[in-house]
């Protein structure tokens, strides 16, 4: 990774996020970028990070749960984190199925109502 880093507004920017969800992903100790003064610079580690988290809303992913991820590497290295990682995929994936299968059963149930609706509006005819 190069050397760049971001500033604050650079940052909302790039991660099409507002000031106020940057500054939380910081106070609840997801990024933590370096300051000079009041100023906010944000380091490759920080912008990789800042992936992830994009990538975990994106799939459904409670910020806690990001949050844990993310300290395994510090805490326990890549093979704890990789390993976590399968097992919040797998968990994922079997709840965003389920969301998936919840709604085509309002999308039919909404359906069969329109449907239903329309007829009736016909036979009043």
């Amino acid at each position: 990774m190069s050397d760049t880093r971001l500033t604050f507004k650079e940052m909302c920017a790039q991660f099409d996020v507002t000031p106020r969800t940057l500054r939380y992903y910081e106070y609840i100790e997801l990024l933590q970028p370096e300051r000079e003064g009041r100023a906010r610079h944000y380091t490759p580690r920080e912008i990789a990070r800042m992936k992830l988290i994009m990538r975990g809303r994106r799939w459904g992913f409670p910020l806690e749960d990001i949050r844990q991820f993310l300290l395994i590497y510090e805490e326990e290295g890549t093979k704890a984190q990789l390993q976590r990682w399968i097992d919040m995929a797998s968990k994922q994936l079997l709840e965003l199925e389920k969301q998936r299968d919840d709604i085509n059963a309002a999308i039919r149930e909404l359906g069969d109502s329109r449907s239903e609706t329309l007829a009736q509006l016909k036979s009043k005819k």
